[in-house]
């Protein structure tokens, strides 16, 4: 719930989190599954896992464990270690393997092999470019008349609009693989690439983001130097792989909340006290 989705500890109650993101996706995968068909309960589970992996302070931190981490970062992942590793005290969930290669494959790269997998990949790029676009109205950093103006038109003016006609062309066009029509893969391009120009990289909303890398970054530095402050479980997965992927396993796990709480008890300095 406390795991940034696009602004870094937002203090308004109505700005998404890594979890109200995830029950979205769930939301428009389970929609376009049904439409299809397919297996409701696999596209479900493969949306629930997606962002397990994700860091604190979303795709700041992750940035950061990339750096630092020598075994290297990606939020998909660690996503998969969490349910293959991490999870039932070190056993797993014993998910299928259309589950893992749905979660691994959520993201980029090769899409994953069964039609529910590409399905949730979808949804997760149509409910935060979606949903995102409230969070920047209501931040002040886009105003209405910013979306392009042929996203307006053929896509809808509001969220819901947006959602349904991408959704129905992924039911209407979706055969062997899962695909929307032409003309609305084109407005899910051009708005993909109008929310990476006009907040993913505004300055407004990563105007914290190098406060969050330094937090990152210097956790991680110090329980590599002093593991004993890990819990216990950390100290079982340093003693079978190392001291990175265990740090990697602890700081990836954090909150932003606990993340910050646990950067002002290691480094700030507390009023003193008789």
């Amino acid at each position: 719930m406390h795991k940034t989705q696009v602004f870094l500890a937002p203090e308004g109650d109505h700005y998404r989190t890594r979890l109200t993101h995830t029950l979205e996706v769930c939301q428009v995968a389970r929609t376009i599954s049904r439409g299809l068909r397919l297996n409701e309960d696999l596209t479900e589970a493969i949306a629930l896992g997606h962002d397990l992996g994700h860091t604190p302070f979303g795709h700041t931190g992750e940035d950061v464990l990339i750096e630092v981490c020598p075994h290297s970062f990606r939020h998909s992942l660690q996503s998969v270690r969490v349910v293959e590793v991490l999870e039932n005290s070190g056993r797993g969930l014993n998910l299928t393997e259309e589950v893992r290669n749905g979660i691994l494959c959520h993201s980029n790269g090769t899409p994953a092999f069964t039609l529910e997998g590409q399905v949730a990949r979808f949804a997760d790029k149509i409910a935060y470019m979606n949903h995102d676009i409230d969070d920047a109205l209501r931040a002040g950093i886009l105003s209405e008349r910013d979306i392009p103006f042929n996203v307006q038109v053929g896509l809808g003016r509001t969220k819901s609009e947006r959602i349904s006609a991408f959704v129905a062309s992924l039911i209407e066009n979706s055969g062997e693989t899962i695909r929307m029509s032409g003309s609305h893969q084109k407005l899910f391009d051009e708005l993909r690439s109008f929310m990476f120009e006009s907040v993913y990289q505004n300055p407004g909303a990563k105007k914290e983001e190098s406060k969050a890398k330094e937090v990152v970054r210097r956790l991680y530095d110090h329980y590599v130097r002093n593991p004993a402050g890990m819990p216990m479980e950390y100290l079982a997965i340093m003693e079978n792989s190392d001291i990175h992927r265990a740090v990697c396993d602890y700081v990836s796990g954090m909150s932003d909340r606990f993340c910050i709480a646990m950067y002002e008890e290691l480094f700030v300095p507390r009023s003193f006290s008789i």
